[in-house]
């Protein structure tokens, strides 16, 4: 069994056996002793070696295969033997009368390059004219005439076909490309031919009317390379000037803008306690954040990664800002660059925690429910009407938001005024009044526990309901989402007086179920099932429709509005409907 030999030829690696190894050496140094001239000689091995590369890195299907004397058999039948083909200087002397032409032999396949030593702007058209056998001018006169006929395309299409069509720049490319066959002889002229300076290129035997032609056509596109050249330098000039003043502006603005941002961050981040006390009713935006975040995190620290996490950005900013501006402005080092992005990256994960564990703490919902009656029955009037405590607020109106007051000890507790008024009619003889608190909290018993401990009141006396227009709860509860509910079931035949302060409570959708509507404030109310009719609107158009058949016995009511005593006409109202119960039964 041979030995196995690795060996770089062309800078790949192979795998050769012991006796293979043997014949490729002498095979190359055959071809080296062959050269009567020894200028190019290292050239010509050098292409040599290759192009038996490219022939071995066929032959073989996987990285392990050896190179056998097989497989160097085959490629010595397509290189030629070293006898077969020495060339001497001779054949490249036009005068020489024995020269002995070599009848050109097509390849096995065809390949397409680049030909950039004769290129007109990167030697896609030479390339083209070769691989098809046509001059290269005729194919340059089809992209002009498809340019000027106005067809955009060939443009996309030429610089497509440039970046695709790789460009022959070894001597084996360059005889594929015309279609030559790679062999020792023509690897050693090609090359003779370069050291000569001899570059007269393959061509046809053209008529001299044709080389007439070519010579208006060449001079033709000389001139449109030169007015090219002319304008692709102009607007080289043009356009790094105008990037130049531009990079420039941009520059400056990135420094207006990242600097402010960093002023702003840092004047926020020493003043955020004096700022947010003025904004939020002069209290301590620490006692706010205490009963708004989750515990664990302090108020500092969250506004710590806030401060990282726009300012770093904004920080990389200013400094891209001055690069733009003065181009040799020094790095703030590697090491500084590293600090920086791990502070950013930590700074946005602690967020992120922070989000996460303020998002479970609201995840659940919980309701504390409590019922009472009250001796509204039919025909029954009820007055209807909101109170706020002067000590925490003066205004009667609901918002969503929270505030810190403090109670009568001096405890700081937690103010709302999230008041939701629902009124709906019932069956029942007897109204009733539910009060729903609600609050979020981290499982269902943490927001009923949570829920419960919401503190509101009302109060009923000679027909008057008197909601509490808030709650309110302990600081520890800390703000989830609180609100109280206030569902009001009058029965059928009863009436309703709201008082106008009431107004901003029950402003509800139709999922709510609610029967007094907006506008309907100041005005009695008969209810009845899922609706309200007006018993005392001036509109008739709205003006309820008497439930009570109307005879000449039947005593009138009368729903005339007294501006002087109002209490006194309400009373005079309900002694009018008792009485024609009365009649009627």
């Amino acid at each position: 069994m041979n030995k196995t030999i690795n060996i770089n030829l062309a800078g790949i690696f192979f795998h050769i056996d012991e006796d293979a190894f043997a014949k490729l050496t002498n095979y190359l140094n055959a071809i080296r002793n062959s050269f009567s001239d020894p200028d190019g000689q290292d050239e010509i091995i050098k292409d040599i070696e290759v192009r038996i590369s490219e022939l071995f890195s066929e032959k073989i299907h996987r990285a392990s295969q050896v190179i056998t004397l097989k497989e160097l058999d085959e490629v010595i039948s397509v290189m030629g033997q070293p006898e077969d083909y020495k060339v001497d200087e001779e054949i490249f002397n036009d005068s020489a009368p024995n020269e002995k032409k070599q009848t050109k032999r097509p390849s096995s396949h065809k390949q397409v390059f680049r030909d950039t030593d004769d290129k007109f702007i990167a030697g896609v058209s030479s390339g083209l004219g070769h691989y098809f056998g046509i001059d290269a001018i005729w194919i340059r006169l089809v992209w002009v005439a498809l340019v000027f006929l106005g067809f955009g395309a060939p443009i996309l299409i030429y610089i497509l076909l440039m970046i695709l069509i790789p460009e022959a720049t070894t001597t084996s490319e360059k005889l594929k490309m015309k279609r030559e066959p790679v062999n020792i002889s023509n690897i050693e002229k090609k090359i003779k031919e370069e050291l000569k300076n001899a570059g007269e290129k393959i061509s046809w035997d053209e008529n001299q009317w044709k080389n007439n032609a070519k010579e208006g056509v060449s001079g033709f596109f000389n001139t449109v390379k030169k007015i090219i050249k002319l304008k692709i330098f102009l607007l080289k000039k043009m356009g790094k000037g105008l990037f130049n003043v531009f990079g420039k502006l941009f520059g400056i603005s990135l420094i207006i803008l990242s600097f402010s941002t960093i002023i702003s961050l840092i004047i926020g981040l020493f003043t955020t306690g004096i700022t947010f006390g003025f904004l939020w009713d002069g209290n301590d935006i620490f006692d706010y954040s205490s009963i708004v975040l989750v515990d664990f995190f302090p108020f500092w620290l969250i506004v710590l990664l806030v401060f990282l996490i726009v300012g770093i950005p904004a920080f990389a900013l200013f400094i891209l800002g001055l690069k733009l501006i003065i181009t040799n402005l020094k790095s703030i080092g590697m090491r500084a660059k590293i600090i920086l992005i791990v502070l950013w990256i930590f700074s946005i994960v602690g967020l992120g925690i922070l989000g996460i564990k303020q998002a479970t703490e609201q995840a659940y919902d919980g309701d504390f429910i409590t019922e009472k009656m009250i001796p509204i029955r039919k025909n029954d009037t009820l007055k209807l009407k909101m109170l706020s405590n002067n000590r925490y607020e003066y205004n009667e109106s609901r918002s969503g938001n929270f505030h810190l007051k403090s109670d009568e000890d001096g405890n700081k507790i937690i103010y709302s005024s999230n008041i939701r008024l629902i009124v709906r009619s019932t069956n029942n003889a007897t109204a009733k009044v539910f009060i729903n608190s609600k609050a979020d909290g981290n499982s269902f018993d943490n927001a009923k526990e949570r829920a419960k401990a919401i503190d509101y009141h009302y109060t009923f006396n000679n027909n008057k309901l008197t909601l509490d227009s808030y709650f309110t709860t302990n600081i520890s509860n800390k703000y989830r989402d609180q609100l109280v509910e206030v569902i009001v079931y009058l029965p059928i035949g009863s009436i309703l007086y709201a008082d106008k302060n009431t107004f901003s409570y029950h402003r509800n959708n139709s999922n709510y179920k609610d029967i007094l509507k907006n506008g309907d404030e100041e005005n009695y109310l008969l209810i009845n099932s899922l609706k309200t009719d007006c018993l005392d609107c001036e509109d008739p158009s709205i003006k309820a429709k008497s439930l009570i058949p109307v005879t000449p016995s039947t005593p009138k009511i009368n729903l005339q509005m007294k501006s002087n005593d109002s209490n006194q006409w309400v009373e005079e109202v309900n002694d009018q409907f008792k009485n024609l119960n009365t009649t009627n039964n």
